[in-house]
């Protein structure tokens, strides 16, 4: 499926693996990437050297390209940010700040840039920054979200119809005629994020990869709009800032709620009722764990048979 996408990462599939917080170490990226799709490493979870040891651990795992997702709200970005340069990694999505910070001195480097945003207008910003693609990621998603709760459906579309850059869409994507819609909007590519986190290389820990499969229609929601706008499994932490809610709580109070290291407990440690369980709404439709290369395969089938059945109609 060669396409614009493909050419800029030198992948063979138009799918990007999200690079998620707790979920996406080398193993899975690496393994994503093993598959013909494009693996990231979630930096957002990791301290400078733990990621420096994921870069070298993917490097010795995968011979594909692969990249390094950063949200550049965290304070030691600038040690994230050389580190990816020495390490020599090629491909960096950026997410959660300003494009225009990182994305020429990242350039200058030789390294291809993507930014996440979840409005046209971040979008058209991201773009006057330089920035190579853009990820425009819809209300659907799991983890940190947009504000205006625009989905993919509406989002793709209004954002193609205004960028000149290769477009790639996130939010609610987990299968094949998924895929397949996203791109008849205008995406080039897709990024996949739940979908990944009911892997076997996930980082995630067993009790909330079965929460996953578990989960069905309504069991996630946004929340936390005034601090990071989070999709969140419904369960005895999310019932807790509902109920603070109640009060017309104060930022503090709502920061104090959440503390620290809530989706560390949940996502990685398995704390299934004070943990914070980030997830997208597309969790209904995911009912097994299974290896990346088999998720990958089916994807692909189902996106080839699906436009076959498109062109019947």
């Amino acid at each position: 499926m060669p396409n614009s996408i493909t050419k800029l990462f030198s992948i063979k599939y138009p799918i990007i693996q999200a690079g998620m917080i707790w979920n996406s170490g080398w193993k899975l990226a690496s393994a994503a990437s093993n598959a013909g799709i494009l693996g990231l490493i979630g930096a957002g979870s990791m301290y400078p050297d733990v990621l420096r040891e994921h870069i070298q651990k993917c490097k010795k795992a995968t011979d594909k390209p692969f990249g390094v997702n950063v949200p550049m709200l965290y304070p030691n970005i600038e040690e994230i940010m050389n580190i990816i340069v020495e390490e020599g990694v090629k491909i960096v999505f950026t997410s959660a700040g300003n494009p225009k910070t990182w994305t020429k001195w990242l350039q200058d480097q030789g390294i291809t840039v993507v930014h996440v945003v979840s409005s046209v207008k971040f979008a058209l910003k991201a773009q006057a920054a330089g920035v190579d693609a853009i990820v425009a990621e819809g209300f659907e998603a799991g983890g940190h979200n947009g504000r205006d709760e625009t989905t993919t459906l509406t989002l793709i579309p209004m954002v193609k119809e205004q960028l000149e850059i290769p477009l790639i869409a996130a939010g609610g994507i987990a299968t094949g005629k998924a895929m397949l819609a996203s791109m008849i909007l205008g995406a080039d590519a897709v990024q996949v994020g739940s979908r990944f986190v009911a892997s076997t290389e996930s980082s995630a820990h067993d009790n909330f990869k079965q929460v996953v499969v578990d989960a069905k229609e309504g069991d996630t929601q946004l929340t936390l709009k005034e601090l990071a706008p989070v999709r969140l499994v419904k369960n005895k932490f999310f019932n807790q800032i509902e109920a603070l809610y109640k009060t017309a709580p104060s930022l503090e109070a709502l920061k104090e709620l959440l503390g620290r290291a809530r989706a560390k407990k949940g996502m990685f440690e398995g704390d299934l009722e004070d943990g914070e369980l980030e997830i997208g709404q597309i969790a209904g439709l995911i009912h097994d764990i299974k290896p990346v290369a088999d998720i990958v395969k089916h994807m692909v089938e189902e996106f080839e048979a699906a436009k076959l059945n498109v062109a019947k109609l």
